[in-house]
């Protein structure tokens, strides 16, 4: 078996796994993997363990919230170098999580995977939330909480902090709403991750790499039918059409009553009247 081939059907069976079972910065190589089969994926799950390994050692027996929020800015942010910069936001690299291990740098979520990961490996209560424009992490230990931002090394993030992150993204107008506190479940990380690198493959009208992300997407996640939509759409770009009409189909069948029903049905029979 080819090592594409070994990532494909990993992810196709972490498709099927519960949310809660999904390892997430092992997902998270394994989708950058399967778009990069040639490099070894084991060195980089190592090094995962090494983080874990290191922050065990830093929080010792204290189970308190400060001191899980210690040893993880202490050892991801400061012992091993993880922080973000500006320049990969250009990049697709700073969502392939072998690439961001490789330049100690990534996007938000690729860094907040890392944190978020680590400490549930230590059995500590961390998920990414639904924050607009910027993926922050929110810990908890008996009773308190605490959100962080992994892209400024793992800084703990106040109420104001998280009004100025806001408005610098949505406007002086902007306010907190308790949705932005939503918990993200792992494939909702994960789609984000991808999506990252979705969007910059369609910016410079790259559909196969797109659809090629899509695709990884949908074995994640392959009851979502925004993405079979997505899927659709794209292969109708490169005019494969047959294909087309039978993504969008199948986002209708996996979809409820949405506003993107009307459309999709809409395009399926701009699509067929191409065939005819």
């Amino acid at each position: 078996m080819t090592a594409g081939r070994a990532a494909i059907d990993a992810l196709s069976a972490l498709g099927e796994q519960p949310d809660g079972a999904i390892d997430l910065a092992g997902a998270a190589l394994l989708l950058a993997w399967a778009g990069r089969p040639e490099i070894p994926i084991a060195p980089y799950t190592r090094h995962v363990e090494n983080l874990v390994s290191a922050v065990r050692d830093y929080a010792g027996r204290d189970e308190t919230l400060e001191r899980h929020h210690e040893a993880l800015a202490q050892v991801i942010a400061r012992q091993f170098g993880y922080a973000g910069t500006t320049r990969v936001f250009d990049s697709l690299d700073g969502a392939d999580l072998m690439r961001v291990i490789d330049r100690r740098s990534g996007l938000p979520v690729a860094l907040g995977i890392l944190y978020i990961d680590v400490a549930r490996k230590l059995g500590w209560a961390a998920c990414g939330i639904e924050f607009p424009g910027r993926f922050l992490v929110r810990l908890e230990a008996r009773g308190e909480r605490l959100i962080i931002d992994p892209f400024e090394r793992g800084v703990a993030v106040d109420p104001a902090g998280l009004r100025r992150r806001l408005k610098d993204i949505a406007g002086d107008d902007a306010e907190l709403k308790p949705g932005y506190f939503e918990a993200l479940s792992a494939r909702d990380v994960l789609l984000r991750l991808q999506s990252n690198i979705r969007v910059r493959l369609a910016a410079k009208q790259n559909w196969r790499g797109a659809i090629d992300v899509v695709e990884r997407m949908l074995l994640v996640a392959p009851d979502r039918p925004e993405l079979w939509r997505e899927h659709g759409v794209l292969q109708a770009r490169l005019d494969e059409v047959p294909a087309a009409i039978a993504s969008l189909e199948e986002s209708l069948r996996h979809g409820g009553p949405d506003p993107d029903r009307y459309e999709t049905s809409a395009l399926i029979q701009e699509l067929r009247q191409r065939l005819s």
